[in-house]
């Protein structure tokens, strides 16, 4: 992973507020893979690259994610714990294209990399199209509770003044924060100690009706199913069974013309997507000439579109996971897409500004400079952070 301390840390961070969904998630995979360069991690498989990205905040953050994600039935707010262990698969090497067969078409396609992802959301944006944000049930993750603005934890068990908790491994045994109000539990370890946070599942409303697929072969904790698939860095999911950003009529009822906006900017990426990463069409027995290959694609069959989408979902699980939550109050069940990249730099953000607020308050106490402060231990820090709170 590199040096990620956190003058390093808070350097990623600073650079990623003057972008977006991939600049960030480049930037992330940078710290992942210091050594890369730009156009050797855009070539990457998206499911490779979601893997590095999980590694680092593993390093970061530690093992266990918080999340939270509404239930599309009924609204009920529901958290619960993922073990990052059984997530972030690698793909599975492969010694030429997937073939798939359908009837009368044989395709054959590679799997779609971080710049495919990148492409098929320029083209959205120069036919006019608007990406889909949560409807489709993009995974959004932020901090779930920030600093009410005294420094200190608001009694979640979240990062608070020192922005730095755990890293002395200590824990007490309620899991609580300890008497100076700094939570040390949890079981957040890694690089630098940081503590992780919650992040915010965004739901699609649908509902599954055994709502445990595990078609990654990924198991969740506590009855949480995760399956592989292919979502962009852009809020859109671009390949799967039915067309992303499609909304049922169990979806919280967006507008109709948003709905039909957003299925329609699903659909151009997921022409565009198929474009890119088709090698060649078959059709009966037929090879498709290359000058005619895009159009091909763009009209090949739903249940042919379908069977791609479920060949590069086994060869490459980690490029999209899925979660189906059942809703502890109402039993429906809720899929809802975890998107790392945005989960990670959430953590990120949250960690950054607490830790710029442990700066400022020692630097005023002390008078020590930014380097000299972030120079000091996790647990050094917190101590005297607990002496500034005490005096």
């Amino acid at each position: 992973m590199g040096n990620t301390g956190p003058a390093e840390l808070l350097a990623i961070w600073e650079a990623g507020l003057a972008h977006h969904g991939p600049g960030r998630a480049l930037l992330l995979h940078r710290a992942a893979r210091p050594g890369a360069a730009a156009g050797e991690l855009r070539s990457l498989p998206v499911g490779e690259r979601e893997a590095d990205l999980y590694a680092l905040r593993r390093a970061l953050f530690g093992e266990r994610m918080q999340v939270r994600a509404e239930c599309g039935a009924c609204g009920e707010a529901m958290e619960f714990d993922l073990d990052a262990r059984h997530l972030g698969v690698r793909p599975r090497g492969q010694d030429g294209p997937l073939r798939v067969e359908e009837g009368e078409w044989t395709v054959e396609f590679r799997l779609p990399t971080v710049a495919d992802l990148e492409a098929a959301a320029h083209a959205v944006a120069e036919a006019g199209g608007q990406t889909v944000a949560a409807v489709d049930g993009q995974a959004v993750a932020d901090p779930a509770g920030p600093s009410d603005g005294d420094g200190l934890p608001d009694g979640d068990g979240l990062p608070g003044v020192d922005g730095l908790l755990g890293a002395d491994g200590l824990s007490d045994a309620d899991g609580t924060s300890d008497a100076g109000g700094f939570s040390v539990a949890g079981g957040f370890s890694g690089v630098g100690g940081f503590s992780g946070v919650e992040g915010f599942l965004g739901v699609d409303g649908t509902s599954d009706v055994d709502g445990f697929s595990d078609v990654g072969g990924l198991s969740g904790v506590g009855g949480f199913s995760v399956a592989g698939g292919l979502s962009d860095v852009d809020g859109f999911s671009v390949a799967g069974g039915d067309a992303a950003g499609d909304t049922s009529a169990d979806t919280a009822e967006p507008a109709e013309s948003a709905e039909s906006a957003e299925t329609t900017a699903a659909a151009r990426a997921r022409r565009a997507l198929l474009v890119r990463c088709v090698v060649s069409v078959h059709r009966s027995g037929r090879p498709v000439p290359a000058d005619r290959l895009a159009v091909a694609v763009a009209d090949l069959p739903d249940a042919v579109q379908r069977r791609l989408a479920e060949a590069a979902e086994r060869a490459d699980p980690a490029a999209d996971v899925t979660l189906n939550v059942t809703c502890p109050a109402c039993g429906a069940a809720t899929r809802a897409e975890l998107d790392i990249a945005s989960y990670l730099w959430a953590e990120l953000d949250h960690w950054a500004r607490d830790l710029l607020l442990d700066v400022h308050l020692l630097a005023t106490a002390y008078g020590w400079s930014e380097p000299q402060i972030l120079a000091l231990s996790p647990l050094r820090r917190r101590y005297y952070l607990e002496l500034c709170a005490d005096g």
